[in-house]
């Protein structure tokens, strides 16, 4: 039997370089293993993700310069130099290859421009939502009123009535999709961004893992304004001063346009003994820091937008067998279910004291852990969820 030829492919992500966003690096590696050629447009990083073309594992990577980007002025300027470089970029690619379907991933939601170019020349378009633009836009700026943030809300519903297929996080999103976007549900796919199980496991911990206390709580994540780190560090201070805790460490792995605040209140309110900051690692390591902890924490605040949304580093505890605290969000509770204790929305003291309960009982640590790294194994993981992306690409080329 002949097999089947894939065509070529062209991805355009503007939030992250590729491959440290792994959403998008292992839905590149599922594309490649099941026979399409892949191709990644999406901004520089640090290291070897600076280089401005790379082939990494049969993956062709093409990167841009970044705009860092502060008030509303500085993004619209942002977004619109990214724009320019990811066109050049895609009609390189497409030139090249032509290519068969661009998918884009979002924030922001500007893309389905280049599908429009690109539809005339038989190109369909894929629209992978990850995050919320117009909530994102309102956590970012506070209101729900003026020019840029009804552009925000346009360039979302032109995604959506632009693109054949769409590919949403989880049930929210798809909802979203065929409400505001007017999209058929038999057009949108739910693919959570779940961990890889080959990739993220409990793995010896690292040497003076728990940095010289008995327990050990880990944030893993981006740190930006809407991610909660200041109400996570409110918890903290609230846990060493209030209820004079000695024996617990507090470590907070990633980066982000928040780091150098959160690091000056640190030092500011005497915490330093008991905060590490390690800024941003490679992914190997994440594993290794998380075999070390005792719980992990998602101070996500709730808002119309996190409300609705997957927290990936969620889904990386439970694999590590780690019981989770967590503000009660909607889609938080789908996801870790039995394996988390939910404090009340927005309050760093209730937060505190679901941290404190799970540090004064090994018993319902290893109850919750057990119970997340369960759910994983079993349904909430790239095994399971690669299978829809393909199918996904299966019925936009259909």
């Amino acid at each position: 039997m002949i097999e089947k030829t894939r065509p070529a492919v062209c991805i355009v992500v503007e939030n992250l370089p590729v491959p440290m966003d792994r959403r998008v690096w292992r839905e590149a590696c599922a594309l490649r293993d099941a026979g399409y050629r892949v191709f990644v447009v999406c901004p520089k990083g640090n290291g070897s993700a600076a280089a401005t073309y790379e082939n990494l594992d049969g993956i062709q990577i093409f990167r841009h310069r970044t705009w860092e980007a502060s008030g509303t002025a500085g993004y619209l300027r942002e977004y619109v130099c990214a724009l320019i470089a990811e066109l050049y970029l895609t009609i390189k690619i497409f030139v090249r290859t032509r290519f068969q379907i661009l998918q884009a991933c979002n924030p922001p939601d500007t893309i389905f421009l280049i599908a429009l170019l690109l539809k005339p020349f038989g190109v369909r378009f894929i629209f992978d939502h990850h995050d919320l633009s117009p909530e994102l836009f309102e956590s970012k700026f506070g209101n729900r009123v003026g020019l840029l943030h009804t552009l925000t809300q346009l360039a979302e519903y032109c995604s959506f009535r632009v693109a054949k297929v769409c590919i949403a996080t989880n049930d929210s999103f798809k909802e979203i999709a065929m409400t505001r976007g007017r999209k058929l549900a038999k057009d949108v796919f739910v693919v959570r961004n779940c961990p890889d199980l080959a990739s993220l496991r409990r793995l010896p911990p690292l040497p003076d893992a728990k940095f010289g206390k008995s327990l050990l709580v880990a944030y893993v994540g981006f740190m930006g304004s809407q991610d909660g780190l200041h109400l996570l560090l409110e918890s903290i201070d609230h846990i060493i001063k209030k209820e004079k805790r000695q024996d617990v460490h507090f470590v907070l792995i990633g980066a982000g346009t928040e780091l150098s605040k959160l690091q000056t209140w640190v030092a500011q309110n005497g915490l330093n003994p008991f905060v590490t900051f390690t800024g941003q690692v490679p992914y190997e390591e994440v594993g290794a820091y998380l075999s070390g902890a005792d719980v992990g924490v998602a101070p996500d605040p709730k808002t119309s937008m996190n409300d609705k949304s997957t927290m990936i580093k969620i889904l990386e505890y439970m694999a590590c067998g780690l019981p989770v605290v967590l503000f009660d969000l909607k889609e938080g509770r789908r996801i870790a279910d039995s394996a988390a204790l939910y404090a009340s929305p927005n309050d760093p003291i209730d937060f505190a004291d679901k941290i404190t309960t799970l540090l004064d009982s090994e018993e319902l640590r290893r109850k919750l852990g057990d119970c997340g790294r369960k759910r994983v194994e079993n349904h909430l993981n790239w095994a399971s969820e690669k299978a829809t992306l393909l199918e996904a690409y299966e019925t936009a080329l259909s």
